[in-house]
């Protein structure tokens, strides 16, 4: 399978103007030839795994002015999406992984003194010394993640908030600081935002390929989509094989689904403390395979009062996880209606289930469609969305979770289809995309 890079066009129009949200545009473009769909499968479910290990452990532990800013795909290493940003005054450019399973925003920034404590990055550091617009969030600030800590206590004079962020896929550590953030490609549309709270790292793991940063999406205090004010947003991933197709992403009250088969579900309330609070929670009520229910235990996906378990929805997992009493089911059911040898891909892709094609340009063989179903509303995937082919074999493109843990709605199983985040309302909306394209203009 060709691998993609991606990249996205950001509006904002609401913070320091008052009209009405932003707006994303996503291109999917041919990005590396030469790293095989093993290769890229096997990259990113290793990253998805480290996160949803990190996930358990924290768990038991209006008519908007348009602009435009360029990003990609974060490949041949992963499957994350790339948002490319500017800090400061004079702006700075640097891509950040779009997270919509945290809420921390944060860039590495200099000085970085290297020896493991910085990554590479394709962008120059962003610099705060040189920039007029820079400021130090203290300790007591309502917008960090000190103030909490300090359970109402008066903080120490000249208190700056630092910070130690862990991710399932690395760690990053500095101070939270306040800049002036700018959302555009060129003079005519661009939108300066002032007053977003981000972290500057000093000090960052060397998990962040292709990125020098990332922008949290969650649902908390912290998450771009909080400080904009965006009551909702929306976007669609266009499927992972079209490298010309293009996608949109909004946010604010320009994000919306109309027309037919549009579907609606409730959010789950989310558990109170960290991290879970951030995530977007649904409840996945059962699975079939074409016109077969599965059969698949009534709690498999229960979110519990401990906060473990669950089921939310991530652009920033690439594989679906399922709890493994779902899993099995599903991948008896795909086993059942395929006959084509299977092969073990746990080495080459990180997958399951994977069947031999009888020549690498081997079209794979006609599949049901699979129903997610949750409450109130159907989420048809076609094959291609839960199935992955390339290296000559097809692969189940979902991996089994331990029973109790939670599961992860991942982007692979998005693609090619309209999502609305409605944060006021609590729920999420979807509806396919007609013919492949983004979301309309």
């Amino acid at each position: 399978m060709a691998l993609l890079a991606v990249f996205l066009l950001v509006a904002y129009a609401g913070l320091a103007s008052g009209t009405a949200g932003v707006r994303v545009g996503l291109t999917r473009i041919h990005y590396d030839p030469h790293v095989t769909a093993s290769q890229f499968v096997r990259d990113a479910l290793r990253r998805d795994i480290h996160r949803d290990t990190a996930r358990q452990l924290a768990a038991s532990d209006g008519g908007a002015t348009t602009v435009s800013a360029r990003t990609r795909k974060d490949l041949p290493n992963g499957g994350e999406y790339l948002m490319t940003l500017s800090i400061g005054t004079p702006p700075l450019s640097y891509p950040a992984i779009a997270d919509t399973g945290s809420d921390l925003i944060w860039t590495q920034c200099a000085p970085c003194s290297g020896g493991g404590q910085c990554f590479a990055q394709p962008a120059p550091l962003y610099n705060p010394a040189s920039s007029t617009t820079f400021g130090v969030l203290p300790c007591n600030s309502s917008i960090n993640m000190c103030a909490a800590a300090l359970a109402g206590a008066a903080p120490p004079p000249g208190c700056a908030c630092m910070y130690n962020q862990t991710y399932g896929t690395g760690w990053t550590a500095g101070v939270q600081s306040t800049e002036t953030f700018t959302f555009g490609s060129s003079p005519a549309d661009q939108a300066r935002v002032p007053g977003i709270a981000f972290g500057c790292s000093n000090a960052s793991s060397d998990d962040w390929n292709g990125s020098a940063g990332l922008v949290g999406l969650g649902r908390g205090t912290l998450s771009l989509v909080s400080q904009l004010g965006a009551g909702r947003f929306s976007y669609c991933l266009t499927p992972f094989q079209d490298t010309n197709s293009t996608s949109t992403l909004l946010l604010g009250p320009s994000a919306a689904l109309n027309g037919t088969g549009v579907q609606s579900t409730p959010f789950v309330a989310s558990p109170s403390n960290a991290p879970m609070s951030s995530y977007y929670y649904l409840n996945l009520t059962g699975i079939s395979l074409g016109a077969t229910a599965l059969s698949i235990p009534a709690n498999a996906f229960a979110l519990n009062v401990d906060g473990t378990g669950g089921l939310i929805i991530d652009s920033g997992t690439t594989i679906t996880s399922l709890a493994n009493a779902a899993y099995q089911q599903v991948r008896a059911a795909v086993s059942a209606l395929v006959t084509l040898p299977t092969a073990d891909g746990s080495d080459a892709t990180g997958l399951d289930l994977c069947f031999v094609l009888p020549s690498p340009t081997s079209a794979p063989p006609a599949m049901p469609s699979m129903t997610l179903h949750f409450d109130g509303a159907d989420m048809v995937l076609p094959a291609d969305s839960y199935m992955i082919s390339g290296s000559g074999v097809w692969c189940l493109a979902m991996r089994n979770q331990t029973d109790g843990a939670m599961s992860t709605l991942g982007n692979y199983q998005q693609q090619n289809m309209h999502i609305l985040y409605d944060v006021q309302k609590e729920t999420l909306s979807f509806a396919p995309a007609k013919g492949g394209g983004g979301l309309p203009t």
